[in-house]
């Protein structure tokens, strides 16, 4: 029963399959392969524009790459305060970009409220050098919290970001389980909306290593082949990488599991909540589900062999958290059965 992470989830069986279909011969290395390029070509497909794709191994690097690209001298990034870049990347984007500082905004269960952002950002009449120079917005898409930014919501974020003159970043790790969930398409939820610069994820969702750092305007992206050797992540083999990309994409497959993972989390939400021993903290819109239960409970739990994660109260909740209580997560995946959930729910009875 294990529901810590997403990322402890194995590979899916079809991109392992598609990984076994090119491990032999030879190919020509560091990206310039037939495979890399037809991969290249299906993510311009798939967001119906000419884009630039990178891969890189982890979403650390690619979110920290992404704001190397966007940093400047005194460089500042505005990101919600629960985001990955700033809560779990020991510092990276500050040590990729050269010292660019990521300053938090507040906005509910990890989206950033737009009336704080456009205060947070100083504008023309009042940049000093003391201060440093904003360089980026980003957005986390689904967020920390398992919440989802609307249509609407990121078109609001992207508007105050080119009042402002910069860029709009988004971390997708968990982008196909947005997707799906707005049953939308990848065109409609990034660069129609603002979008400049994705970090999109394929290892929560059934990859083996598989990130990319995704450019709307491929000219944004002249320097960037630079950073990513220069941080180590142009691979010599990225053909292993293609192909993990291009049996996640064929035939849909990525939204396929993500759409299990979603309903996945919809059945956990659903059983957490009847068990009368707990209460949801909000409502799952992803693959994300964050419960309020004892810290009792939490410990029996574990004990049986339970696997989740104890999570920080957000400002949002702690007045409804008691103290003998605990906020906690549970995360589906492509992996996730029924027959998980009901053992999980046998052990609540």
């Amino acid at each position: 029963m294990i529901f810590s992470s997403d990322n402890w989830a194995g590979a899916h069986p079809r991109i392992m399959e598609g990984l076994a279909r090119h491990a032999g011969g030879f190919s020509p290395a560091y990206g310039n392969s037939d495979l890399d390029k037809a991969v290249e070509a299906k993510f311009s497909d798939v967001f119906e524009r000419d884009v630039a794709v990178f891969f890189v191994a982890t979403g650390t690097a690619a979110n920290s790459l992404a704001m190397a690209s966007l940093a400047k001298p005194g460089g500042v990034v505005f990101a919600h305060r629960e985001a990955h870049m700033i809560e779990d990347e020991s510092g990276a984007p500050e040590y990729l970009t050269g010292g660019a500082r990521v300053k938090p905004v507040d906005g509910p269960l990890g989206r950033i409220d737009p009336a704080l952002l456009d205060a947070a950002i100083p504008g023309p009449l009042t940049r000093v050098p003391h201060g440093g120079q904003p360089v980026a917005v980003s957005i986390t898409q689904s967020t920390e919290s398992g919440t989802i930014y609307s249509l609407d919501e990121i078109a609001a974020i992207g508007a105050i970001a080119k009042k402002h003159g910069l860029p709009l970043h988004m971390d997708g790790a968990r982008f196909a389980n947005a997707l799906v969930a707005l049953d939308t398409t990848p065109a409609e939820m990034t660069w129609k909306r603002g979008v400049d610069v994705l970090s999109f994820g394929g290892t929560k969702n059934g990859c083996w290593c598989a990130e990319a750092v995704v450019f709307m305007d491929p000219s944004a992206a002249e320097q960037f082949p630079y950073l990513r050797m220069r941080a180590g992540q142009l691979f010599s083999k990225s053909r292993f990488v293609a192909a993990q990309f291009e049996a996640y994409l064929a035939d849909g497959h990525w939204l396929t599991t993500a759409r299990h993972a979603n309903a996945m989390a919809a059945r956990l939400a659903d059983v957490l909540q009847n068990s009368n021993r707990m209460r949801l903290g909000w409502q799952p819109q992803a693959n994300e589900v964050f419960a309020i239960m004892p810290v009792a409970l939490m410990e029996e739990l574990t004990r049986k062999g339970v696997r989740f994660y104890g999570w920080t109260t957000p400002d949002v909740l702690k007045s409804e958290v008691a103290p003998d209580e605990t906020l906690c997560r549970f995360v589906t995946s492509f992996a996730t059965t029924e027959g998980d959930i009901e053992n999980l729910a046998k052990n609540l009875r």
